[in-house]
């Protein structure tokens, strides 16, 4: 009886504390939260070699195991030791996998930078004369207003004067930042390769203990949690592993695709800069909702300082493209892999996209999936718990649940209110 009554005030002191713990913490969040957000980036610039080797490793794993099936047959038929064997066909997969990463990668450089180079080579270019042949179509255009022609030019002039003051009273005295910051810019340049670097050969590591790291992940699972509970856990990752494998490896084929059938319906229309502005919509395609939007805006200006009407041409065909998209390939490719509506998709993209900028905009999707099947199934089991039913729709005016014997609940729908006409009408008679 006294160990009984220890322990349950030795709960209610550790449950006491714990919220202390929690608010303090909570409190120093909220009003330190530059301090922490400084901590946390000093985090993660130290673990940025590690992300990215996790990341490198996350999508070469699925082609890692079907290269490891391919060769692990032929080891296994002509050695004698398995355990060798595995081990040889496990290196082999982390080889070819890489390799056909590295190969993919380079083949995709070899075609799209030579031409993006000369498509912003053609813009420097050709850029003075589209702005002297719009200049000269604008006073073309308001040659009969006289008032309208001296606004121009005194429009240029003081664009000239602010240019020239510019150029002689912040350019030129903060020269020096203007070299630091560019030097900053190389650095960060040198940084991300390095990380790059690292983060391959961690990759490697990565692939190679994937089977371990596993097993150790469920070993600690079991070891905290109670076995139903474990098992929760275990389900819960697996569905994460679904959503964001399916999720991310989808949208980069559908944004390949997308892109490459640009390339060739520019090209076959004989647009301006058709490798730039394909690049463009292939990699703003993968933010799902506003990244079609962010990639037509720029290659629209593009195209229209050559030619307005090739310009109309494109938006057009953009807005086709993404209609077939959104529609036809997205859903193929993708299907419902996320399981959520429309808006939670906006809510999830925006919420992501400020808190975490390109990036969150790209996870933002899969990682709120992750969170609302997380809540629904909290929720569910709740409501198991309670002998309530689990369906969205048993809920649908919904007034109050009566009852109070087990799996005995009875729903009551909320009654329609009266039209005031008949209530009046009652009354009358």
């Amino acid at each position: 009886m006294k160990r009984e009554r220890f322990l349950r005030y030795l709960y209610i002191s550790l449950t006491v504390a714990g919220a202390i713990v929690l608010s303090i913490s909570f409190f120093f969040l909220l009003f330190r939260f530059q301090e922490v957000q400084k901590g946390i980036h000093t985090l993660l610039g130290i673990l940025m070699p590690f992300i990215y080797g996790a990341v490198i490793a996350y999508l070469l794993t699925p082609v890692c195991n079907a290269c490891e099936r391919w060769v692990g047959p032929f080891f296994q038929k002509h050695m004698k030791s398995e355990s060798r064997a595995q081990k040889l066909s496990g290196a082999l997969g982390i080889f070819l996998s890489l390799g056909m990463a590295l190969l993919v990668f380079y083949l995709l450089l070899a075609m799209v930078l030579p031409q993006v180079f000369y498509s912003v080579k053609g813009i420097v270019v050709v850029l003075p004369s589209n702005v002297e042949k719009w200049t000269l179509w604008l006073e073309q255009f308001v040659s009969d207003n006289q008032a309208m022609v001296n606004y121009l030019e005194w429009a240029s002039d003081e664009l000239l004067n602010n240019l020239d003051e510019f150029i002689r009273n912040s350019l030129l005295p903060n020269m020096q930042m203007i070299v630091s910051g560019v030097s900053s810019g190389v650095i960060s340049v040198v940084v991300v390769l390095k990380n790059l670097l690292i983060g391959i050969i961690a990759a490697v590591y990565m692939m190679g203990s994937r089977k371990q790291f596993a097993a150790q992940m469920k070993k600690l699972i079991y070891s905290m949690f109670k076995r139903e509970h474990a098992n929760l856990v275990i389900d819960e990752i697996h569905f994460m592993d679904k959503v964001f494998g399916g999720f991310i490896v989808g949208k980069l084929l559908d944004s390949l695709i997308i892109g490459c059938i640009c390339f060739i319906c520019m090209s076959l229309m004989k647009m301006p800069y058709a490798m730039l502005v394909s690049v463009i919509v292939g990699v703003t395609n993968i933010i799902p909702f506003f990244g079609p939007y962010f990639g037509a805006i720029p290659s629209a200006l593009l195209i229209l300082m050559v030619d307005p009407r090739q310009c109309i041409y494109f938006l057009i065909f953009i807005l086709i493209l993404q209609q077939f998209d959104g529609n036809i390939l997205g859903p193929r490719i993708l299907g419902n892999s996320t399981g959520l509506s429309g808006f939670w998709v906006l809510f999830s993209i925006l919420l992501f996209g400020g808190l975490m900028g390109f990036i969150g905009m790209v996870i933002g999707v899969p990682t709120f999936a992750v969170i609302y099947n997380l809540v629904k199934r909290i929720s569910e089991y709740s409501l198991q718990r309670k002998d309530l039913s689990c369906e969205t729709g048993d809920y649908a005016g919904l007034r109050r649940v009566t009852g109070d014997a087990p799996k005995q609940y009875i729903y009551e729908e909320a009654k329609p209110k009266e039209p005031k006409k008949e209530k009046e009408a009652d009354r009358e008679a």
